[in-house]
């Protein structure tokens, strides 16, 4: 209420203002992250990375059908978000290695549970395609 009596605005609380981040607050910053991290490219990225330190090309020839322009773009938002750690070494040719950081490993860790669940039932995800598209047919 205000001082004359009539109802104060409503104001719609912010993601940030609030006391948790909430990646369904369609203006939350959590959510913009959890997209760069389970977009088509992070989540294996950063689990490929679990495995060991990697060079770019590395990197590129373990995670297949990944294009170079996407990797570097992949990778550039994965540091932005403070899961991967880049070192250049003033060599030449200039040698680059990627790592996670403890962050990302705790996200990788977590993600690659995922990744072997969702192998672990590929057989049970197959057939039940088989089965809505037989339905559908």
């Amino acid at each position: 209420m205000t001082a004359d009596g009539t109802a104060a605005p409503t104001r719609k609380i912010t993601c940030t203002e609030a006391l948790a981040f909430n990646v369904y607050a369609r203006d939350c910053p959590s959510r913009e992250t959890l997209f760069d991290i389970t977009g088509r490219w992070g989540t294996l990225a950063l689990t490929a990375l679990l495995e060991s330190t990697l060079r770019f090309n590395e990197l590129r020839r373990r995670v297949e059908g990944v294009s170079e322009k996407m990797l570097s773009q992949t990778l550039q938002t994965l540091e932005r978000d403070g899961l991967v750690h880049r070192t250049a070494q003033p060599t030449n040719p200039p040698r680059v290695d990627y790592a996670l950081t403890p962050m990302g490993e705790e996200v990788a860790e977590r993600l690659l549970a995922v990744i072997q669940l969702v192998q672990d039932r590929q057989r049970d995800i197959e057939a039940a395609r088989e089965k809505y598209d037989a339905e559908r047919a």
